[in-house]
């Protein structure tokens, strides 16, 4: 019933995002005086422009997380809000100069608030909309802040916590600069003096602050955010594991040993390693209370405030949806896990036992590949012969669980 009234609402807002588009648009042309012909164009450029951009929502929705950034996929809002704001502000921008647009920060913002596919195309439209509302709209300007743009967008579209900026942003605003200088001189035949860079110098700084608040933003809210929240719950004093350590100690024990193995596998492989430490401790977080199924976990993750990622990872491993394939992050968990509890089990029986470590961690993997239970993992032959090198590899700490 929520995913329904989910769906409802989002198909709501993309239809206002439609309707909004192209009747603000014509109510614009009308205010401003345009002829019929111009206001027929400019209302059917602005219903096709938001048409599209609502086919591609839908098109990378339908792809799922990955087809956005950050985590844009689970919070569209961002866009719908942005892309609001942006109807108004295109069309109020046709009745200043064209030298002081921002467009090239505006282009980043639905960047980063969707994917590089979907703000670019929304920029562009936006500027399309700018420039058939101007008096004298043309290619030139146009073409200056879709070069602009596209330098910024792929300066920056790859942002992380240890991202300089500082660098990119330079280059962008230089960029923007030499664009705007070519545009007076080339395209308007403009001499030189003072006051041809008064307006490019306002845009610029107006580009600059947009930019760096903006930047400032995401990487608080949207990267450092996630982040910081995974360094909380993957310390092994938080109050859930610690309820954990102190309740069933004999299984704190092992997640522990568990997200140690695990941990390794993913950061050897390149795979989600904060994500598979998350996964390794929590898994099992409710079993003193008898709480195995993800429908008994799901509202402690969520009261403790879990990302989404690791939501859907511990999801994954507890509760894995049938016919989909399990990630390989899961399979570095499983066979962490089933290690560790063998040779526990085994030492719980006889302290003094003496193990050999290579036959027990074969048989387990010859056992998965028998049972067939592989086959559910979206897993390479060369992941699969890493993992068992790597479990191979820890003997010394195997010994340490005595």
């Amino acid at each position: 019933m929520e995913s329904e009234k989910s769906l409802n609402k989002e198909k709501l807002l993309l239809w206002g995002m439609f309707g909004f588009t192209g009747l603000f648009v014509l109510l614009f042309s009308l205010i401003t005086g345009k002829g019929y012909e111009l206001i027929l164009r400019n209302t059917i450029a602005a219903f096709i422009f938001a048409g599209t951009v609502i086919f591609m929502i839908k098109d990378a929705g339908a792809r799922g997380k990955e087809s956005f950034l950050f985590d844009n996929y689970y919070k569209p809002y961002r866009f719908y809000v942005s892309f609001m704001g942006m109807v108004l502000l295109s069309c109020l921008f046709s009745l200043v100069p064209n030298e002081f647009w921002p467009y090239m920060s505006l282009f980043l913002i639905l960047v980063m608030f969707s994917n590089v596919e979907i703000g670019m195309i929304t920029g562009i439209g936006f500027l399309m909309i700018s420039v058939m509302l101007e008096e004298n709209g043309s290619y030139s300007e146009f073409f200056m802040y879709v070069i602009a743009a596209m330098v910024a967008v792929t300066l920056l579209r790859d942002l992380k916590e240890t991202t300089n900026i500082g660098y990119p942003v330079f280059i962008s605003l230089l960029t923007q600069a030499v664009l705007l200088s070519a545009f007076s001189v080339l395209f308007q035949n403009r001499t030189l003096s003072f006051s041809l860079f008064i307006l490019p110098i306002l845009n610029l700084m107006l580009n600059l602050i947009i930019m760096v608040s903006v930047l400032n933003m995401i990487g608080v809210y949207m990267i450092r955010k996630s982040n910081d929240m995974y360094m909380e719950i993957n310390d092994v004093e938080y109050p859930l594991l610690v309820e954990l350590r102190e309740k069933d100690k004999d299984e704190y024990k092992k997640i522990v040993h568990t997200t140690y193995l695990a941990e390794r596998i993913a950061l050897d492989r390149g795979f989600n390693d904060r994500a598979v430490k998350t996964c390794s401790y929590y898994h099992w977080i409710g079993s003193y209370e008898g709480k195995k199924n993800w429908i008994d976990l799901e509202d402690t993750f969520k009261e403790h405030n879990f990302p989404i990622e690791a939501m859907e990872f511990l999801h994954e491993y507890i509760d894995p949806p049938k016919g989909q394939l399990r990630s390989a992050e899961a399979l570095s968990v499983e066979l962490s896990e089933a290690v560790i509890t063998e040779i526990m089990d085994l030492i719980k029986k006889n302290k003094d036992v003496k193990i050999d470590y290579d036959k027990l961690i074969d048989d387990i993997f010859d056992k998965k590949e028998k049972n067939g239970s592989l086959y559910n993992y979206a897993v390479t032959f060369a992941d699969y012969y890493r993992m068992r090198q790597i479990l191979k590899k820890e003997k010394l700490y195997y010994d340490f669980l005595r």
